[in-house]
């Protein structure tokens, strides 16, 4: 995945992956992870409130990139789409998904998590994947193994990262950025301690 100037893989180390509630929390939480030096947020269609919370941060943030992650149907990639989203995250893909992602217009990554997975996408023009979920799929392990045998495919691996494994995942030279949930714990974003998710994203962007 890549826009005209840039990859999103090189945006952040860390991508931070937000579940967002309440929508009156999606421009704090937002602003806090500028603060912190990352600029890219990717939140997920799990919650009634994630569209609003795409708007939101897409007409009050402008210093962020903002992304839709969880497109798990068409209907979902043209919706985020149409709330501002700039770019597209999915946790696996079928053809229906993947066509509708391109049809947006916007960068996306699409999801995978075995050899055939990462092969059909590669064959459908996509080199820049989303590996998920990665400590369950095998970790760095699986994608030190797969390096050789598919090295034009590189990847965002999200699922059970942490600070602390993040580097490992960072040195691979497969590996562009890692996903990561912990940077926006929920307690965090009920009680609006902001300063706490701008100290987890400072953390993060020290790891490139």
């Amino acid at each position: 995945m890549s826009s005209p100037s840039s990859s999103l893989l090189d945006v952040v180390p860390v991508m931070p992956v937000v579940v967002v509630d309440d929508v009156a929390h999606a421009v704090p939480v937002a602003r806090a992870l500028v603060a912190g030096g990352l600029a890219a947020i990717e939140l997920t269609l799990r919650t009634p409130a994630a569209l609003d919370a795409i708007r939101a941060i897409a007409a009050e943030v402008p210093e962020i990139l903002v992304g839709a992650g969880t497109i798990v149907t068409p209907a979902q990639a043209r919706a985020a789409a149409q709330a501002g989203a700039q770019f597209l995250v999915s946790p696996g893909v079928t053809r229906g998904i993947l066509h509708a992602m391109r049809d947006t217009g916007l960068p996306f990554l699409p999801g995978t998590a075995t050899v055939s997975e990462v092969l059909a996408a590669l064959e459908a023009g996509c080199t820049e994947l989303k590996f998920f979920p990665a400590e369950a799929s095998g970790g760095t392990a699986y994608l030190k193994a797969i390096a050789s045998p598919v090295p034009t495919a590189r990847f965002c691996p999200t699922g059970g990262i942490t600070l602390a494994s993040a580097t490992t995942y960072l040195s691979l030279p497969n590996v562009g950025c890692v996903g990561g949930s912990w940077l926006t714990p929920a307690d965090a974003l009920a009680s609006g301690d902001w300063a706490r998710v701008t100290g987890l994203a400072a953390q993060a962007a020290a790891l490139r």
